[in-house]
């Protein structure tokens, strides 16, 4: 039986003959150390690149061994086409709420009863009450964007923007949770409701806005 210990001992081996391979011999004199210094970043960058292949080498290798093929790739796979089709789909959604907030914001009882406003429903269409809903956590889904094969160009403006996703959907869950609430908190009211309705609506287009921006640098719009 081969041992559990072996994989990472060949890992750490290949890890560590990458990490040794680069040795430089320092010229002497002023010009020598001139050319030494940007020796020395040249041969730092080297290594960082010949490390990275190597993680990935020691990985594949521990992956044949052990006869599990997910330990070398798992961590590096790009979103599935399921989880693209997700972000498309609570982008419409996110659509249709805008389009028709005060309808999906007020709630009716039955038989002509009272209607009132309810934050709810924000909430669900940002992905924040249920794990069906199609956004529910999808910033698991944006952080595998960097796996994908696309414009190096593209990464960072969908990074800033998935920034601005997450400080969105954080303000516009706060706000629809006091409007929840604000009828019955000391000093609320109905106004207070809207006031932060309002408020809940504002976070839900600055989501809309960043979620365009990654769906554009993904090419999905």
């Amino acid at each position: 039986m081969v041992s559990s210990r072996i994989p990472s001992v060949i890992a750490l081996s290949c890890l560590t003959n990458a990490a040794t391979a680069f040795v430089v011999q320092q010229p002497t004199g002023i010009k020598g150390a001139t050319h030494a210094m940007v020796k020395d970043d040249n041969v730092e960058m080297s290594r960082r690149v010949v490390f990275s292949k190597s993680a990935a080498t020691a990985a594949s290798i521990a992956s044949v061994i052990t006869g599990n093929p997910g330990l070398a790739f798992a961590a590096k796979t790009g979103p599935t086409p399921a989880e693209l089709e997700r972000i498309k789909t609570g982008y419409e959604r996110m659509c249709y709420l805008l389009d028709n907030f005060d309808q999906e914001t007020t709630i009716c009882r039955e038989n002509g009863g009272e209607c009132k406003r309810d934050a709810d429903p924000v909430r669900k269409y940002m992905g924040l009450r249920s794990t069906t809903d199609p956004l529910f956590q999808i910033e698991k889904v944006f952080d595998k964007i960097k796996y994908m094969d696309i414009d190096p160009d593209n990464l960072e403006p969908i990074f800033e923007a998935s920034e601005e996703w997450n400080t969105a959907v954080n303000m516009s869950n706060s706000m629809a949770f006091i409007s929840q609430f604000g009828e019955y908190n000391p000093g609320g009211g109905k106004d207070e409701v809207l006031k932060y309705l309002e408020e809940s609506k504002k976070q839900v287009v600055l989501a809309k806005s960043a979620l365009e921006k990654i769906m554009t640098g993904l090419e999905l719009l």
